[in-house]
C-alpha cells in the first residue's frame, strides 16, 4: 500500500510549443517548494498535439496538464470529456487526469479574466474590443458574456465571427469601445517594440487596455494606453488566479 508520500508525489505540466520560458512551471515549483509537496511541473514542448497521447502513455504519477499557445482548441478531440463551461467555450486550457487515465478539459482563463478585471470596472465599461481570435480570446469572450459587457472580435483578416479589421479601426470606434483586450502574442518578449495596430490617439482615461501578456510586465499595448491616462492591466493577476484554480481542479475527490 503506498503511504501518503509516495502519494503526493505527483507529476503535473504544460504543454504548448515554445513555451522554454512559462510562467506556469516557475508559479507551481514556487508553490510546491512553499507548501512542501514533493510533486513536480514540467513543460511538455510539442511540436503537434499527437504528442500529448505518448507522454500520457509514457509518464507515471501525471495528475493536471495546462495548455497553452496554439494548442487550446486543437487539443479538444483527444480529451474523453469536456467541463460544461470548456465546452461553451470551445477552448481548453487545464486538463485533469482521473484515476483510470481519462482525460477530462476545463477552462480556468475565463476565471481568471472575470475576476482581475472586475475590480476595474465601471458603469461606462459596456463595449468592449477582442484583439485576435485564438483560443485565450474564446475565454475572454465567455467571460465578457457573464459581465454583461458586449464585445466585437477584431482580426487582420475577413472571419466568420471578426467584426472589425485592424485597418478599419478609426477614432470613432475606439471611442464607443471603452475596453480593449489583446489576445495576440503581438508584443511579447523578445518582440517588446512592437504593439497591436489601433488608434491608440482616441485612447482616453475612460478606457480599459489589458494585455493577456505578462513578459514583459508592461507591454507597448500598455505603455501606449498609459500615456493617455487609460487603465492598464496586465495578464500576470490572470495567470495566478487560473493557475490556482487548475489546483483546485486537479485536487478535486
Amino acid at each position: 500500500m503506498e503511504n501518503a508520500q509516495d502519494k503526493s508525489k505527483y507529476k503535473y505540466g504544460l504543454v504548448g510549443k515554445d513555451i522554454s520560458y512559462s510562467f506556469s512551471r516557475g508559479y507551481f515549483k514556487d508553490k510546491f517548494a512553499s507548501e512542501n509537496l514533493p510533486n513536480s511541473y514540467v513543460n511538455f514542448d510539442l511540436q503537434s498535439i499527437e504528442e500529448l497521447t505518448e507522454i500520457i502513455n509514457k509518464t507515471s504519477n501525471l495528475k493536471g496538464l495546462n495548455v497553452t499557445i496554439p494548442y487550446k482548441e486543437q487539443v479538444i478531440p483527444l480529451l474523453d470529456k469536456l467541463n460544461k463551461k470548456a465546452k461553451n467555450i470551445g477552448a481548453v486550457n487545464t486538463i485533469r487526469l482521473t484515476k483510470k487515465k481519462k482525460l477530462v478539459g476545463y477552462n480556468t482563463d475565463y476565471y481568471g479574466f472575470k475576476n482581475s478585471i472586475k475590480p476595474h470596472l465601471k458603469s461606462y465599461h459596456k463595449n468592449a474590443l477582442i484583439l485576435g481570435t485564438g483560443g485565450a480570446s474564446k475565454a475572454i469572450a465567455y467571460a465578457l458574456k457573464k459581465l454583461n459587457i458586449k464585445y466585437d472580435f477584431v482580426s487582420r483578416t475577413q472571419k466568420e465571427n471578426v467584426s472589425f479589421l485592424y485597418s478599419e479601426l478609426d477614432r470613432n470606434i475606439i471611442s464607443k469601445y471603452t475596453i480593449i483586450i489583446n489576445c495576440t502574442p503581438i508584443g511579447t518578449f523578445p518582440n517588446v517594440n512592437e504593439c497591436p495596430n489601433i488608434p491608440y490617439d482616441a485612447i482616453t482615461n475612460k478606457h480599459i487596455l489589458y494585455d493577456l501578456i505578462y513578459n514583459p510586465e508592461q507591454t507597448k499595448f500598455l505603455q501606449c494606453g498609459a500615456l493617455k491616462g487609460a487603465t492598464t492591466i496586465n495578464g500576470l493577476k490572470m495567470l495566478k488566479l487560473q493557475a490556482e484554480k487548475s489546483w483546485e481542479i486537479w485536487n478535486k475527490s
